[in-house]
């Protein structure tokens, strides 16, 4: 692969990375409730269901995966049902208000641990994740002479970039949390990003 066709891969993953998406809002709403950490710990889960998806791209098993119609439907609807799920969880803390004490009862639970399965999971399960791999990927490989190296260096590339502005994100809501933390602006963050995780699982739902 030449640097020029390079070039032109990273400004097209760019350009799909900086788009709004479910991992934003996973993101999101684990920095909000679990500070600079939980957004980090999402964010990692994030990268590692990406990573994971861009090597069963790279290596084959993402085309059997997109070609077998059972196993495809029951990622899309698990991955649809997940997003509703949180999407549901920011909504009821929006309504509740009581961000003390759900805070408290997290770190009872481990909410570590379940950050990361969060980001993971609403990564893991999400097809269009790896119909995506399967689209761009193709187009700058040559059969005839690439290997598997430069389909897995591609496909990292697209986790890499992803957890970086992920970061990058994490950062400035860190630097305005004192503004975040504020009761009626945590409920307002909460109900949007519980309204827009709910949007992307009913667009993953109905999607055919």
């Amino acid at each position: 692969m030449t640097w020029s066709a390079y070039g032109s891969y990273l400004v097209i993953v760019v350009l799909i990375v900086l788009a709004p998406g479910p991992d934003t809002m996973v993101m999101l709403k684990n920095a909000l409730s679990g500070g600079f950490r939980g957004g980090l710990l999402a964010s990692l889960g994030i990268f590692t269901g990406n990573a994971v998806q861009g090597s069963a791209a790279a290596l084959g098993l993402g085309v059997l995966i997109a070609r077998s119609q059972p196993v495809f439907l029951a990622l899309k609807w698990a991955g649809a049902a997940y997003l509703v799920f949180l999407g549901f969880q920011a909504l009821r803390g929006a309504f509740r208000g009581n961000y003390d004490v759900v805070e408290q009862a997290q770190r009872r639970r481990g909410g570590g641990f379940r950050r990361f399965r969060e980001g993971f999971l609403s990564n893991i399960t999400n097809p269009k994740v790896l119909v995506l791999y399967l689209s761009v990927l193709p187009q700058f490989l040559d059969p005839a002479r690439t290997t598997t190296w430069d389909a897995l260096a591609l496909a990292y590339t697209v986790a890499v970039l992803g957890v970086v502005w992920l970061l990058v994100l994490l950062v400035f809501v860190h630097r305005v949390r004192a503004w975040l933390e504020r009761r009626r602006v945590r409920r307002a963050l909460d109900g949007v990003t519980g309204t827009a995780l709910l949007g992307f699982g009913a667009a993953l739902a109905l999607e055919s």
